[in-house]
């Protein structure tokens, strides 16, 4: 049975070009590369990144898996990821995943290394990549979750201008257990 509206992203549109890189000040948002597995590898070290992302990398390898699987999702439009680079060393993630093209919605996800904490990276990053899903992408609506236990990316959802809509008991699985995740989003018409 045919649906009445239009997409609010026409499949096929975008995946086949190439990934953009965008600028936010003096940070660079780019495709991931092969080269920058040892900087992956690195972050997933970090205790928080571990946590908050639920996830661990043992080599080089997987991380050259992991940065193959987001190239992958660009192609399949079902997410844009970037590598976060400022003075050329990778300093973070900043992700649109769970594109839905036909309503025009998805997730940015975001981490950065220890050393750039408190420098507002994630906020500049983040911005840039909302710019890009409303104005160049097209999208109506991304939501931003996190686990209720991380005051840090409560605050970055913040100053993304992405507001609280409530909490989704039990809904993120993490090594401790599942937890309550906090969500936010931002519509294009926010201002």
């Amino acid at each position: 049975m045919p649906l009445i509206p239009e997409p609010v992203v026409p499949a096929g549109v975008w995946g086949a070009r190439v990934q953009p890189t965008l600028a936010a000040g003096s940070l660079v948002l780019r495709p991931w590369c092969a080269g920058d597995a040892p900087a992956v590898r690195a972050a997933y070290d970090d205790d928080a990144i571990r946590t908050w992302h639920a996830r661990t990398m043992r080599d080089d390898d997987e991380a050259r898996a992991w940065i193959d699987g987001k190239n992958a999702a660009w192609r399949q439009e079902r997410a844009a990821e970037w590598a976060v680079v400022e003075e050329g060393e990778v300093v973070g993630r900043v992700a649109l995943t769970r594109l839905n093209l036909y309503e025009g919605g998805g997730a940015l996800a975001y981490w950065v290394v220890p050393a750039v904490r408190g420098r507002r990276v994630a906020v500049r990053a983040g911005t840039e990549a909302l710019r890009w899903a409303f104005e160049d992408l097209g999208l109506q609506r991304v939501e931003v979750e996190h686990s209720t236990r991380n005051p840090a990316s409560c605050r970055v959802a913040e100053l993304l201008g992405c507001r609280a809509e409530g909490v989704r008991r039990g809904h993120a699985l993490h090594a401790d257990g599942h937890h309550d995740m906090h969500l936010h989003a931002r519509l294009r018409t926010d201002a």
